[in-house]
C-alpha cells in the first residue's frame, strides 16, 4: 500500500479540481449570456478559439439550456 504526504494529497486534489474546472468551461456560456445576441457572440468566439488550438467541440454532446425565455431563435455552432 502506498502512503503519501499531505503535500502529495494537496497536489492531487488541486489537479483534480483544475481538471473539473476545465470540463466546466462550456457551462460558463449560459450564465454569461442573457440575450440571444450575447449567446451567439460567445458561441462564435469559443468556436474560433477552440479551432485555433485544435480543440474540437462535439455538438452531439453539447446543448444550450434556455431558462425563462421567449426567444426561440437558434444559435449557430459553426
Amino acid at each position: 500500500m502506498k502512503t503519501s504526504t499531505s503535500d502529495e494529497k494537496h497536489r492531487i486534489q488541486s489537479t483534480a479540481r483544475n481538471q473539473l474546472d476545465d470540463l466546466d468551461f462550456t457551462d460558463l456560456l449560459a450564465p454569461l449570456s442573457h440575450t440571444h445576441e450575447q449567446m451567439q457572440i460567445n458561441t462564435t468566439s469559443v468556436a474560433a478559439v477552440s479551432s485555433a488550438v485544435d480543440f474540437n467541440i462535439h455538438m452531439g454532446n453539447t446543448s444550450i439550456l434556455k431558462y425563462n425565455t421567449e426567444n426561440t431563435n437558434q444559435t449557430n455552432h459553426n
